[in-house]
């Protein structure tokens, strides 16, 4: 295969979904995959299998759920969620999404008459803000301070409780299962008083279920519970716990150069292909590299576009580098080309599925009208 590709191990996918399963079957919950962090829709045939349906971000992401996912599971749920809904989209996503979300009691006021008119059967939920979370970084914090996402308990109208059959929140970013009970505790605190005519809640994403250390089975007991006590239908929606450590990112060596440290030019970059690692930020692991000076050959390995910052970190080599080997960035399936850009008109990488029979399917290869599409 051509570098730079994204390569997803279809078995590794599986097991994902197998674990996110178990926690369905045995807590009773629902689970959908929130598009925003895995839209591989080249393996929806399988993971249709395992959950009930997608949770969308917007009208695209609904109709990807709608074109591509409901296909292989025609029970599945799409959910839409915005934090404002324009007035050209409203009506196409009320007719594609069997939920919807809004983000705040004025926009349910202004959008539901219109909503209910396209699908009168299209369940209403409302996204709370529980005003508590322990999220590792600002940016990926929705309950920081001034958050535009979702509603506090100050601005709250029980006018709108007659229009809903749900409450969602979401207040975690790749977090285990005490993160989930603190924010747990305060929504029932201030919310369970909406509850009675309710038909869900929705827990939101950022639960690491499928991170090794992960408690599942406390996860079970608190869903459990929760349904018992309020006799509530629970819905989970990951999306990074779906392709969590699934595949990766395979790169090569264009060149290698000395300024002050040994600097080795790969053909993919941070900043397009690999966004998260500034936007956290955090260091990507490489297969078969150390930490700087860790191992006999340290490179500062840096993308191939012209923005200074556009690093990947040092590592250190048993041997090294020449141009033309190979550099892989593990668990880069996830809030990877979902976010990637065509900066500088870099090449994006392209998309490899290794089938559980062990052969490498290539999905898809793009190239000079990708970049040109995205402009005008």
């Amino acid at each position: 295969m051509k570098t730079p590709y994204y390569l997803c191990e279809e078995k590794l996918l599986e097991n994902n979904l197998k674990i996110l399963t178990t926690v369905k079957k045995r807590s009773g919950a629902k689970i959908i995959l929130a598009l925003k962090g895995f839209a591989m829709w080249s393996t929806f045939p399988l993971v249709a299998r395992y959950l009930d349906g997608c949770t969308a971000s917007g009208l695209h992401e609904a109709c990807l759920a709608q074109e591509e996912f409901v296909k292989y599971n025609e029970k599945a749920q799409i959910h839409t969620y915005s934090p404002a809904f324009s007035d050209d989209e409203i009506k196409k996503i009320a007719q594609v999404s069997d939920h919807i979300v809004f983000n705040s009691p004025a926009q349910l006021k202004y959008h539901i008459s219109k909503v209910k008119e396209i699908n009168p059967t299209i369940d209403v939920s409302l996204r709370i803000n529980p005003e508590i979370s322990s999220a590792p970084k600002d940016i990926y914090n929705p309950c920081g301070l001034y958050s535009r996402l979702g509603t506090t308990l100050v601005n709250f109208d029980e006018d709108i409780l007659e229009h809903l059959d749900g409450l969602n929140f979401h207040a975690l970013c790749e977090q285990n299962i005490d993160a989930l009970e603190e924010v747990l505790l305060v929504f029932e605190k201030n919310f369970s008083k909406y509850f009675k005519n309710l038909k869900y809640i929705n827990f939101g994403g950022g639960h690491h279920i499928t991170k090794k250390d992960y408690d599942v089975e406390k996860l079970i007991r608190i869903i459990k519970d929760f349904r018992e006590k309020y006799n509530l239908e629970i819905y989970l929606e990951p999306g990074e716990a779906v392709g969590w450590e699934s595949g990766y990112l395979v790169s090569s060596v264009l060149d290698v150069m000395h300024n002050g440290v040994d600097i080795a030019i790969l053909d993919t970059s941070a900043e397009a292909h690999m966004p998260d690692t500034l936007a956290m930020p955090y260091r990507a692991e490489v297969r078969g590299a150390g930490v700087a000076n860790e191992k006999k050959y340290t490179y500062r390995l840096g993308g191939n576009t012209c923005l200074a910052g556009d690093i990947m970190g040092d590592y250190s080599f048993d041997e090294p580098l020449q141009i033309g080997d190979k550099i892989i960035f593990e668990d880069q399936i996830h809030y990877t080309f979902v976010k990637n850009t065509t900066f500088n008109g870099i090449r994006l990488p392209s998309i490899v599925l290794l089938q559980k029979d062990g052969t490498m399917k290539l999905i898809k290869e793009f190239g000079y009208e990708e970049y040109k599409q995205r402009l005008s």
